[in-house]
C-alpha cells in the first residue's frame, strides 16, 4: 500500500484518499481512480471541484450523513455540478420533523442543533478502553441493524461504472469506515489491508477535528475531547469484522441476507479490482 499515492490533498477536505493500491487475497491490488473516501465535502473550493470532476472524473457522491446533518450544513458545492449525482443514504433510522430518531433535540438551525455526536462520531475514553471497543463497534452494528437498506444502496452506488465515486460522512472515519471495509471485503482485499485503510484516518485526525469544530453542527460535542480520543483503533474494525464472521459467516453472507446479489458483487469487484 502506497499512502503517498493514495492521499488526495484538497483545500476544503482533509481526509480524502483513494481505495486503490490495497493488497488483495489473490496477490493483486485494488484499482486506483475508481472509488474514493472522504470527510465532509461541504467546504470544497472551486479548485477542489474542478480537480474532482474534471481531473478525477468524479460522477457519484455517496453521502452517509444523517438528515439533520445535511439540513444544518446546507447544500455542498458538488450538489450544483450537473455531471455529479448525489446519493444520500443515512445510516440512522430517520424520524421526527427534521432529525433522526436518535438526535431529535432541537429546531433546525437552532443552537441545540439536533445532532448527537456521540452517535455520529463514536469515540472511546481511555479509562474504559475495553468497554469503548464494544461501544464503538456497537454503533457500527447499529448502522447495519437500523439501515441495512442504506448500506446496500451505498455499496451499489459505489459500483456505478460511469465515472469515479466518493463516499463520505462527517469525519470520514466511522460510517465511511464501515462501508469502505465492506466494499473492500467484496473486492477481495486482505483483512490487513482493510484494517490499514481504516486506521489511516488517524494520520489526519487533528485536521479533521479542526474542520468539524469550525462548524456549529459539531463544535459543542467535540470541544471536550482530545484528538487521541477520536482516533480510529485497529481493534474496532477488527472486532466489527470478527463478529460478522462469527454471527453471519462473514460480511458477504450478511450482505446476501440483505438482498445483495452475485451481480452486485461482480459490479463492485469490477470497479475496485485490477
Amino acid at each position: 500500500m502506497n499512502d503517498f499515492t493514495r492521499w488526495i490533498d484538497l483545500e476544503g477536505a482533509v481526509n480524502v484518499r483513494d481505495l486503490g493500491g490495497l493488497a488483495t487475497v489473490d496477490g493483486g491490488t485494488t484499482r486506483f481512480g475508481r472509488v474514493y473516501r472522504s470527510d465532509n465535502l461541504q467546504g470544497l473550493t472551486e479548485r477542489d471541484v474542478e480537480r474532482l470532476v474534471d481531473e478525477l472524473k468524479l460522477r457519484h457522491v455517496i453521502d452517509l450523513r444523517s438528515g439533520p446533518e445535511v439540513s444544518l450544513e446546507g447544500p455542498g458545492p458538488l450538489t450544483r455540478v450537473p455531471e455529479v449525482t448525489v446519493h444520500h443514504h443515512t445510516f440512522f433510522a430517520e424520524g421526527g420533523r427534521y432529525t433522526d430518531v436518535d438526535a431529535d433535540t432541537g429546531d433546525i438551525g437552532g443552537t441545540a442543533g439536533g445532532i448527537d455526536a456521540d452517535k455520529v462520531l463514536p469515540w472511546q475514553r481511555r479509562a474504559e478502553e475495553d468497554a469503548a471497543e464494544l461501544r464503538v463497534t456497537g454503533f457500527y452494528y447499529g448502522y447495519l441493524r437500523d439501515r441495512p437498506d442504506s448500506v446496500v444502496a451505498a455499496l451499489r452506488a459505489m459500483a456505478s461504472d460511469d465515472g469515479a465515486s466518493i463516499v463520505h460522512c462527517a469525519a470520514g472515519k466511522d460510517r465511511t469506515g464501515v462501508v469502505c471495509a465492506l466494499a473492500l471485503e467484496v473486492a477481495g482485499a486482505t483483512r490487513e489491508a482493510i484494517v490499514a485503510d481504516y486506521v489511516a484516518t488517524g494520520e489526519r485526525i487533528e485536521a479533521i477535528l479542526a474542520r468539524l469544530r469550525a462548524s456549529s453542527t459539531y463544535r459543542d460535542d467535540l470541544d471536550t475531547r482530545t484528538a487521541d480520543e477520536h482516533s480510529p483503533r485497529r481493534e474496532y474494525i477488527e472486532q466489527f469484522l470478527r463478529v460478522l464472521d462469527e454471527r453471519f459467516g462473514g460480511p458477504l453472507e450478511w450482505l446476501a441476507a440483505q438482498g445483495w446479489t452475485a451481480a452486485d458483487s461482480e459490479a463492485l469487484r469490477s470497479r475496485l479490482r485490477d
